[in-house]
């Protein structure tokens, strides 16, 4: 009942936004559809699979992403379906034994709120993971405030500050201490040709011991990082392809930092 009220609050939050956004005025907007593949690094794998945490697998991605800027605030949001040819599998393990080709939903949204003429904003992101074949979910909320920087060189970057908000099968709910990250781009020209080099990274700190197991011998430090860097070709105005640097350290369930390579090529609309 205390999820269908969060959901039902949700939903009507990103409907009266929905409604205000269209009657602002929109400075930016984008729309994409990606095929991803995620390729653990040996070590990352040896570490997952030696017993710092869950099993890893290397995976295909599918992903649809869009944002957009208004003259009160931005919005982005992605739908990551992993794993996509098991997706009508139903077997579900729960024995506690690893399922690591088992189809899973990774969703986030954001919404950052100007806070009068300011670059301050009022900021916050729901991500949430769903995984079949464990019936495993994760959700993770984080408040707070955000900043806007943008530059005439192409570099602009949003730091944000927020505490967090935690739910997951097996921890339960509740505060999970705080939340500090950023998204930033630059974009620039070589040879002709139009790249960009983006960063998106988390610190979550002050993590309560509730949220810190993982299954294992090990426990999650207090503090976790959680990101990537990658760079981007726009191939053309309808094709991008991306090369990203994924990397972990006490997140994702292992307790050692972990990293992996993703290679995309996305459709734009």
């Amino acid at each position: 009942m205390k999820n269908v009220k969060m959901m039902a609050v949700a939903a009507a939050t990103f409907a009266a936004l929905s409604t205000g956004a269209a009657q602002a005025e929109q400075f930016y907007g984008f729309s994409n559809m990606s095929v991803n593949y995620l390729d653990w690094t040996a070590k990352a794998e040896e570490r997952s699979n030696g017993g710092y945490g869950g099993a890893k697998e290397d995976f295909v991605y599918l992903e649809i992403e869009g944002g957009a800027g208004y003259s009160w605030g931005d919005v982005y949001g992605f739908v990551d379906l992993e794993n996509p040819e098991n997706i009508n599998k139903s077997e579900r393990d729960f024995s506690g034994n690893p399922v690591t080709d088992s189809f899973r939903i990774a969703a986030k949204g954001s919404i950052a709120a100007n806070i009068g003429s300011s670059n301050w904003n009022v900021y916050s992101h729901l991500y949430s993971l769903t995984v079949a074949g464990e019936g495993f979910f994760d959700q993770n909320l984080v408040v707070g405030v955000s900043y806007d920087v943008f530059t005439d060189s192409g570099f602009w970057i949003k730091p944000f500050l927020g505490v967090h908000y935690e739910n997951q099968t097996f921890a339960g709910s509740g505060f999970n201490g705080y939340m500090a990250g950023w998204v930033l781009g630059y974009n620039f020209e070589l040879g002709g040709q139009k790249f960009m080099v983006t960063n998106w990274h988390e610190t979550e700190f002050a993590r309560e011991d509730q949220f810190r197991g993982n299954g294992t011998q090990y426990t999650l430090k207090s503090t976790g990082q959680n990101g990537a860097v990658s760079l981007w070709w726009n191939a053309t105005q309808e094709l991008t392809f991306g090369l990203q640097y994924r990397y972990a350290d006490h997140k994702l369930g292992t307790a050692a930092y972990h990293d992996a390579a993703i290679f995309t090529a996305k459709y734009n609309f």
